[in-house]
């Protein structure tokens, strides 16, 4: 998985980078809060960030704030890593935006685990963006099913916006991706049977 660390102190951004590193992970770091949101607000931003609170340029709760404005249908998953203990700070960074909060010093198994909650709830995130894509593109092809179609009353083709006249299965086609296969149903293949054999028969 890839992850963002911002952590302004050389230790804790070395050893927090290692742990994640030989667990697997793709580590992106930063520095500070600016440098972190200058990554986060890209298209190819990592979906979890673990962001220091206390750092230079922008502190991490208003990391956690921007990216939230950001409305992504994908968002990242915000972790604070602090110093801060109070139930108030919690209360606070987690109202600010972040998904989880851990008090340092931190324990490496917790931080794993709550790694593999985040990547439980990223994929979560990412197949509920796929299904809202899926449900909109149908959407968009039933809408333009819902237009005044003017079909000949004769031959059953349709005329298009180009005043161009085609068969139903290609104008379907051509507006909806939909695929035709060919049969005869019942009645018409009794039709066609009796037609045949009265011909058969008038020669």
């Amino acid at each position: 998985m890839k992850l963002l660390i911002a952590e302004d102190d050389l230790v804790s951004r070395t050893m927090l980078s290692r742990l994640l590193t030989t667990s697997g992970h793709e580590v992106v770091v930063t520095v500070d809060g600016q440098a972190a949101w200058d990554v986060l607000q890209r298209d190819d931003a990592p979906k979890v960030a673990i962001l220091d609170w206390m750092m230079p340029e922008m502190d991490g709760v208003e990391v956690c704030r921007r990216v939230r404005d950001l409305g992504r249908s994908e968002p990242t998953y915000l972790i604070l890593l602090t110093a801060k203990d109070r139930t108030e700070d919690m209360v606070e960074g987690l109202d600010g935006g972040a998904n989880d909060y851990l008090v340092k010093p931190f324990d490496r198994r917790e931080l794993q685990a709550r790694l593999r909650v985040a990547a439980r709830m990223v994929s979560l995130q990412h197949d509920l963006a796929e299904r809202v894509r899926e449900l909109n593109e149908a959407l968009a092809q039933i809408h333009q099913l819902q237009d005044l179609l003017p079909i000949c009353s004769y031959c059953k083709r349709i005329r298009d916006d180009g005043n161009y006249w085609q068969q139903v299965e290609g104008y379907l086609s051509a507006h909806t991706g939909v695929q035709f296969s060919h049969g005869v149903c019942p009645d018409c293949y009794a039709n066609a049977v009796t037609e045949f054999e009265q011909a058969g028969a008038a020669n």
